[in-house]
């Protein structure tokens, strides 16, 4: 079955999600940061009443640290049973892939990024890497857990 994906860049890395995680696409405002949170999550931002907090998806997979701007933008999307907001350079666009152009992501250690995808797909000789949001949720379930 063909995957329907919003594409969004994090430096010169494109990522993907599945478009029916995602509930809307807004432009970057700064969060209210809040005490004792992983470093990832940069605190939180009021979404017409609902408190969301927003993830620096850049430091959470471990490639530096989101100095935000205007041109920066939040996707918020549901991960487990919560809206989150993760923020990320620019989108993109929305592409379709079919199976035969995902492959799994290659087996480079469990401390890597490559944990937080569910494969790597090709469109046109560009690589997109496909964000797992329930691997992402699992993270965040576990350092919950340690702290």
């Amino acid at each position: 079955m063909n995957r329907q994906l919003i594409t969004f860049e994090i430096g010169d890395r494109r990522l993907g999600i599945d478009i029916m995680a995602i509930r809307e696409i807004r432009a970057w405002s700064p969060a209210t940061p809040l005490p004792n949170v992983p470093a990832h999550v940069r605190g939180v931002v009021n979404l017409r009443g609902v408190v969301l907090p927003v993830i620096d998806l850049r430091r959470r997979l471990g490639w530096g640290t989101t100095e935000p701007s205007a041109r920066h933008v939040i996707i918020v999307v549901r991960i487990a049973d919560q809206l989150q907001g993760i923020i990320v350079d620019a989108v993109s666009d929305i592409v379709t892939l079919a199976p035969e152009n995902i492959q799994p992501v290659p087996d480079v250690g469990d401390a890597s990024a490559s944990v937080f995808l569910d494969g790597i797909g090709t469109l046109d000789d560009r690589l997109i890497m496909l964000l797992s949001l329930d691997r992402l949720a699992e993270a965040n379930a576990m350092l919950g857990q340690a702290a």
